[in-house]
């Protein structure tokens, strides 16, 4: 099944290298209007024939870029092949890069999508605004003066213009995908999204693989850097299963890879609201909504690496991991003064706290990293395994539990090493 869909990606790719810009492949520059319009007029003339649409370097403008005004909505059987190019949000867009079409504002009963694909060809870069509007989470308050004000606040033009919300929500994620079944995505890098780079819901089967971010928290307007929250690269909320995430690095303002399943009750949102950071629901309806069989490969981050959050009766379990490497860099300051793990396993702060047991079967090995914590259990997770860990901080230990251990059940260790730095070493 591996090497049969290497081969479908690798005949995308000659396909799209060899085939020229005619009638016989499907691109936005055969179509008017400016860069979105073009790009959705593609996609629903691909909808009706080959399912497959190329965007080029080249726009037909005249310019090597492509403008997003809006989101860019992608229907099941849609694969979007993205030949080095380069598409960034315009300073007047509030909204995602790229979304399924099957959820949004006011969709209050999304139905399921299948086999979307989004592939890079060469040196394919999507970036967020010069001057965005609006960044940061659902719980971020905009301000135009990020870099002195204190709270949960981010950079945003919208800040204090009449009739502009005041908070961010879902549409700052660049890429927003939910209820798809079949979802692959890569060769892309990321610059700046104006929140999590890529998020996902309730999606199963998705390949993602040869991601590179460039996601710090700050952002220059005007030779002055704006602070932009909660830059995570790849979120996997409610019911996401059946993932394989290889190949992915990243300059982050947080999470590389963050798995939450979260039963946040009171605090509930539902499906279509455009104040809640989820664009589907935030309630857990069951085990349908745990997050499971993910497989993450081959990471590397100046910041934390991969972060599993549960709280109250929502699951995740069955999470593999091999190979995450968390290096702080000189040259791009950690946020908040330092990573605090290259592995979370539990946190809190999301509701009520993790029911014993939910966050289970998590195995993970070759893990290095230099910030607070090598690994840190904050929840009493059961039947884990942690193997082969080399720890260069300054904690001691290369495993810390913010929790009474003897809540654990089942938990290993073995060769989890804790290696001492001097002042000098790494200059």
């Amino acid at each position: 099944m591996k090497h049969l869909f290497i081969s479908f990606l690798v005949s995308i790719v000659l396909s799209a290298e060899a085939l020229p810009i005619n009638d016989s492949v499907i691109t936005p520059n055969s179509f008017r209007g400016n860069d979105t319009e073009r790009i959705q007029a593609a996609i629903d003339a691909a909808r009706k024939s080959t399912g497959k649409i190329l965007i080029p370097t080249v726009n037909a403008n005249g310019s090597n870029l492509w403008k997003i005004d809006h989101a860019i909505l992608l229907p099941s059987d849609m694969t979007v092949i993205l030949d080095n190019c380069i598409l960034q949000l315009s300073d007047s867009c509030r909204d995602n890069m790229f979304r399924s079409d099957n959820v949004g504002i006011g969709i209050i009963n999304p139905q399921w999508n299948k086999n979307i694909s989004i592939v890079g060809i060469g040196e394919v870069v999507l970036k967020g605004a010069s001057n965005p509007r609006s960044t940061g989470d659902a719980y971020r308050t905009l301000t135009l003066h990020s870099e002195s004000e204190k709270g949960r606040i981010s950079y945003g033009t919208d800040a204090g213009k009449q009739g502009r919300k005041q908070k961010g929500d879902w549409r700052n994620n660049l890429i927003q995908i939910a209820y798809v079944d079949g979802f692959s995505l890569t060769n892309i890098r990321v610059e700046h999204s104006h929140a999590w780079a890529i998020s996902f819901e309730r999606t199963r089967n998705a390949y993602l693989s040869d991601l590179r971010f460039h996601n710090p928290e700050t952002i220059k307007i005007n030779g002055v850097d704006k602070k932009v929250y909660n830059k995570d690269a790849i979120n996997l909320r409610h019911g996401c299963k059946y993932f394989r995430i290889n190949n992915i690095t990243g300059i982050n303002g947080d999470d590389l890879i963050a798995l939450s399943s979260l039963d946040a009750a009171p605090y509930y949102h539902t499906n279509g609201d455009v104040n809640s950071y989820q664009v589907t629901s935030t309630r857990w309806n069951g085990p349908e909504d745990d997050t499971e069989q993910i497989f993450i490969t081959n990471c590397q981050t100046n910041y934390t690496g991969v972060a599993i959050r549960a709280s109250d009766s929502a699951g995740i379990h069955h999470v593999y991991i091999n190979g995450v490497i968390t290096k702080e860099r000189t040259d791009t300051p950690p946020p908040y003064g330092g990573s605090p793990y290259t592995l979370l396993v539990g946190g809190g702060g999301y509701g009520s706290a993790s029911v014993a047991g939910k966050i289970n079967n998590i195995f993970a090995m070759n893990l290095m990293g230099d910030g607070k914590s090598l690994i840190l259990i904050e929840s009493p997770i059961a039947d884990c395994m942690f193997t082969n860990g080399i720890y260069t901080g300054g904690a001691g230990s290369a495993v810390i539990y913010k929790i009474d251990k003897n809540r654990v059940r089942n938990v290993k260790e073995i060769n989890m090493e804790s290696v001492n730095r001097t002042e000098d070493s790494g200059r």
